[in-house]
């Protein structure tokens, strides 16, 4: 089925497949930029997409970027995920900058966003060692002094600190009230003193990091909104993760979809291609329909958000990236079953694949805690 674009959205596909293909279409181009696998992003690709003024599509005019809405900016992610960019610090960058345009001092939106459209990373930290989808679980302490704040404690999975400028820290400065009540967020510079950052091997490479807090300073300016309110202004932002998240799995499914199809037209067993056996044959078209509802599903979501900038919409925000995330799990791990043996090996890329997918399901609220939410929409 077409999708329905303006002719600017379209241009914008069309430039963003051409610049993949050129600069990283090949697995040999890809293992080089990103150190076989082990780092997926890439800062000299990401300059060259904010040269080309890609990094600050959802920055407001002012700042030096598009201004450009939900729509857009999820076209932008599907297209550079479908194309295997590796940019990973551009995720965590949008989300931090949409923080600090809605709550941030005019300083510190002008450093942020300014930077984003230059190609700066930023990251966001909220989870601890004991405290992941129960947010209001959260220990680490920002102890209000003269002047400030000191901040004690350990954070853990934060995406890109290792490559950030800055982190967006929610931290509790009391416990006054619910779990909720007493949580401020705080923009840190990650060269701060008292902060140490040490990187967690996982299977997707070196992304994610500890963080260490150890009687580390942060002015009153650090404050990023209003101290205490740091929970309904995570809420307020929930709209953007979800989506972004959803729009990355639906381009990974895609080019997971697209290598799988390639394969099986090719691979010949028994005298025929093997795709045209009934059983690999009904599978692909199973898949070719999920993907077709999850793109409907995704660029309606989009589209309604757009109408309606102000409203947060957790049913169907929760509902676009349960279905492109698990979506994207399944596509990858069928592939690789169809590939076979080839689907284990690096020469193919389908591991890889599978690797950037299975822990779409965990970050950004697991599915287990997206289900919940969407049931919550209908009183139950």
């Amino acid at each position: 089925m077409p999708r329905t674009l303006t002719d600017e959205q379209r241009d914008l596909v069309d430039a963003i497949g051409r610049f993949c293909r050129s600069e990283c279409g090949t697995k040999a181009r890809r293992d080089e930029l990103t150190g076989h696998g082990t780092e997926p992003h890439n800062q000299e690709l990401y300059a060259k997409m904010a040269e080309l003024g890609w990094l600050g599509i959802a920055v407001p005019e002012e700042y030096g970027g598009s201004g450009l809405g939900m729509r857009d900016l999820c076209l932008f992610l599907e297209e550079t995920a479908y194309g295997r960019a590796p940019i990973s610090g551009f995720g965590t960058t949008i989300i931090s900058a949409a923080a600090y345009e809605k709550y941030g001092s005019e300083e510190q939106k002008r450093k942020v966003l300014a930077g984003v459209v230059q190609g700066r990373v930023e990251a966001v930290s909220m989870s601890e060692p004991g405290a992941g989808s129960d947010v209001g679980a959260l220990v680490c302490r920002a102890e209000p002094v003269e002047g400030g704040y000191v901040v004690n404690g350990q954070k853990t999975w934060c995406s890109n600190a290792h490559i950030a400028d800055h982190i967006l820290l929610v931290a509790r400065t009391s416990r006054d009230g619910s779990k909720h009540d007493g949580l401020t967020q705080f923009m840190v510079p990650t060269d701060t003193e008292g902060l140490k950052i040490s990187g967690i091997d996982t299977m997707g490479g070196r992304e994610v990091n500890d963080l260490y807090f150890s009687d580390c300073f942060l002015p009153d300016s650090a404050v990023v909104g209003t101290p205490g309110q740091g929970w309904k202004q995570l809420m307020a932002g929930l709209n953007l993760e979800r989506m972004m998240l959803a729009a990355l799995m639906l381009g990974t499914a895609r080019r997971a979809f697209d290598d799988t199809v390639d394969y099986v037209r090719q691979r010949e067993q028994f005298g025929r291609p093997i795709g045209s056996f009934q059983a690999l044959k009904h599978r692909i078209a199973d898949m070719a329909t999920e993907l077709e509802c999850a793109r409907l599903l995704l660029d309606d979501v989009a589209e309604t958000i757009d109408a309606e900038p102000g409203r947060v919409f957790p049913r169907e925000a929760s509902m676009a990236k349960l279905k492109c995330t698990e979506l994207a799990k399944h596509v990858t791990l069928e592939g690789m079953q169809m590939l076979g043996g080839y689907g284990y090996a690096t020469e193919y890329g389908m591991e890889s694949l599978l690797r950037s997918t299975v822990v779409s399901t965990v970050y950004g609220g697991t599915s287990e805690i997206q289900r919940d939410i969407i049931g919550k929409t209908y009183g139950l």
